[in-house]
Order: C-alpha cells, then sequence, then structure tokens
C-alpha cells in the first residue's frame, strides 16, 4: 500500500518540526514537502502533488485558505485540512466554502491528527469534534448563508489585502506579483470600499480580525 504524502506549510520553524515529527511517527504517512509561507505551499503542492495538504490559516504571503481554495480548483484536486487555533464558526464556514477537506484545532490531541489525515486521504472530509456541532449543522441546513466582507473580494483582492496587512508597499505588491502600481493602487480602493473601511489601519485590523495575520 502507497503511503499517505503530506504537504505540511506553516510559518514557525518549531511548530513544522513539531507536526512534522508527529506525521513521521504514523505507519504509512510521509511528509513530502514543507513550506513556510502561502506562496511556497502553492508552489510546492503545483509541483509535489501530494495526497493532502496540511494548511496553517494564518500564513505570510497567502493564507492557508486561499491556498486551499486554489488546490481544490486543480485537476485532480489536492485534499487540504486547515490547521486553526479558532473554533468561532466564521473560520470553519470559510474553510469548508473554500473546499477544504478537513479542519482540525492545533490544541487537538495527537490521535486526532492522524484521524484526520486519514479521512480526508480516504476522500472523507474530518472535522475537529471540538468545533461545535451546532456549527457545523448551521452551515449545512443554511440555503443562503451570509457572505462575509472577506468572501465579497476576489482572490486576487484578498491576496494584495494580505500583502498590504504585512505591511508591504504597493510598488513591493507589484513586483512581486507582476502588477502595475496603478492596478494595484486601483485593486486596494476596490478593497477599502467593500469592506467599508478608509484607511491603511482599518485595513489591518479588518485583516486581523479575518485571520489572515497575525498581531
Amino acid at each position: 500500500m502507497n503511503a499517505i504524502r503530506v504537504l505540511l506549510a506553516d510559518d514557525h520553524l518549531l511548530v513544522r518540526a513539531g507536526i512534522r515529527r508527529l506525521l513521521d511517527s504514523f505507519d504509512g504517512v510521509a511528509v513530502v514537502g514543507e513550506a513556510r509561507d502561502g506562496a511556497e505551499a502553492l508552489k510546492q503542492a503545483t509541483a509535489l502533488r501530494p495526497d493532502v495538504a496540511l494548511l496553517d490559516i494564518s500564513m505570510p504571503e497567502l493564507n492557508g485558505l486561499d491556498v486551499a481554495a486554489r488546490l481544490a480548483a486543480l485537476d485532480p484536486p489536492i485534499r487540504s485540512i486547515i490547521l486553526s487555533v479558532h473554533d468561532a464558526e466564521e473560520f470553519v464556514v470559510r474553510a469548508l466554502r473554500a473546499g477544504c477537506a478537513g479542519y482540525l484545532l492545533k490544541q487537538s490531541e495527537v490521535s486526532e491528527l492522524e484521524l484526520a489525515v486519514r479521512a480526508v486521504a480516504r476522500g472523507e472530509t474530518y472535522l475537529s469534534p471540538a468545533v461545535s456541532k451546532q456549527v457545523v449543522a448551521n452551515y449545512v441546513n443554511r440555503t443562503e448563508a451570509p457572505i462575509s466582507p472577506l468572501e465579497a473580494l476576489t482572490p486576487r483582492q484578498r491576496e494584495i489585502l494580505q500583502l498590504v496587512a504585512e505591511g508591504h508597499t504597493s510598488k513591493d505588491i507589484g513586483e512581486r506579483l507582476g502588477l502595475s502600481f496603478k492596478t494595484v493602487e486601483t485593486h486596494r480602493a476596490h478593497i477599502m470600499e467593500r469592506i467599508g473601511v478608509r484607511d491603511l489601519t482599518g485595513l489591518v485590523r479588518f485583516a486581523i480580525r479575518a485571520g489572515l495575520v497575525t498581531p
């Protein structure tokens, strides 16, 4: 039987090392790559084609939810598990909408990590038991769940929002993404309009609340 191939992405080296050690202890599980930010995770996943991508929700460059959404759109898709400290309904719903196959809290038991990886590799969905059953029920039963301001943004706008909140200038963002300065500024103006803020401070606060960056 082939080993379950896992890509691990977390911007904290010690956290990544600890999780890798746990994954390596599971029979039939092999870590094929590591990434320290979302952009690197996306690049490695596309090249390595792992069975499962284990993604921290808050990473530099590109957050775990946007990485998961892009991996889910590949053919064939790569199944993702979000690792998060957030147990609020908003984050779980956003993960499910992004196409994630699993949502695991970082405070979970070690046994849950193994259960999650194996379940997702089998094509199932795994949600940490600590995530309220009511959260899942509410998501499943909604016919028209409200769209958050963050979800109203395009993938490109969310990417630019995160980079702005991380302190990158419009010139730097343009060079990273292959966009002109004017295009980045236009995106930035549209982002501020859509989320209802008027200045950089408001953008950063919104990004922190949304879990795109950490304080």
